[in-house]
């Protein structure tokens, strides 16, 4: 059996009113949401980060809430990530860096940069903003994902420049927005928007089984054939690589069931992890 990176499955959030009826057992009070999640998921995307910056205290009581196996993924304030001029950031990108999340310690995972379905590529001062975006925090490495939903970004220059930047870029399922999961970085974000409410996993069973193969397929530094790219050779090199994959939105009812059964789906195949 070859090398393999860590394959990470979750949702979007913790609180979510829905979830009270398909996720979570009575005998879970609110305030132990978070508690009780962090135990079936393996990783969790804040999206709350995306319109308020909890204080550093949050941060740490997060971290406190969780095991020790287990990792936030940060969505970046939307008033960084969604301006016009993406290069105008600096400022508030280091404020962000520096307001707290370094309290998560092991507990911190990628940070999600997503830009808006009108944000077209703009080579120059998409450039500028990925050159500014910081490595570490306080001797812990940062990961950058960048969301991008406008379809001038399915350009060769812009992977280059992801690549030169290590930069991942995020694979979006999704029926509104274009995806394409060329890998650039060293490590693979998916973020799955098609769940339904008919399925009470959300996607299919067999469509989770699809997906397993692909988070292998990931992990062990290869890519599936059977997505969209941008460019039909593959560039990056095959290296292990760690996966995170998140049911967010579609019908979020059913995000945690779809999380769960594809963590099952991987534990139950020995040559996954």
């Amino acid at each position: 059996m070859t090398a393999a990176g860590r394959i990470r499955v979750g949702i979007g959030g913790w609180s979510y009113p829905p979830w009270r009826e398909t996720f979570y057992p009575q005998s879970v009070s609110k305030n132990d949401e978070l508690v009780y999640a962090s135990r079936k998921v393996s990783a969790i995307e804040i999206n709350s980060t995306f319109y308020r910056l909890p204080t550093p205290a949050v941060f740490a009581k997060w971290r406190e809430s969780t095991p020790d196996d287990f990792v936030f993924s940060i969505k970046a304030p939307r008033y960084i990530a969604q301006r016009k001029t993406l290069a105008d950031a600096q400022p508030y990108v280091d404020r962000f860096i520096s307001g707290g999340i370094a309290e998560l310690r092991d507990r911190l995972g990628p940070i999600l940069w997503q830009l808006t379905p009108q944000q077209a590529f703009e080579p120059d001062d998409l450039r500028r903003f990925l050159e500014f975006l910081p490595s570490e925090i306080d001797g812990l490495k940062l990961r950058h994902a960048l969301e991008v939903r406008h379809q001038s970004f399915a350009d060769p220059r812009f992977l280059e420049s992801a690549r030169a930047h290590h930069v991942t870029v995020v694979f979006e399922d999704d029926k509104s927005y274009p995806g394409f999961a060329d890998v650039t970085g060293d490590f693979v974000y998916a973020r799955l928007r098609r769940s339904e409410s008919s399925e009470p996993t959300g996607y299919s069973l067999p469509a989770l089984q699809t997906w397993t193969a692909r988070a292998k397929t990931w992990a062990h530094g290869d890519e599936p054939t059977d997505l969209p790219r941008v460019q039909k050779k593959i560039i990056a090199k095959t290296t292990p690589r760690d996966v995170f994959i998140y049911f967010i939105n579609g019908a979020k009812e059913r995000a945690p069931a779809a999380a769960m059964q594809l963590i099952e789906n991987l534990a139950s195949r020995s040559d996954l992890r």
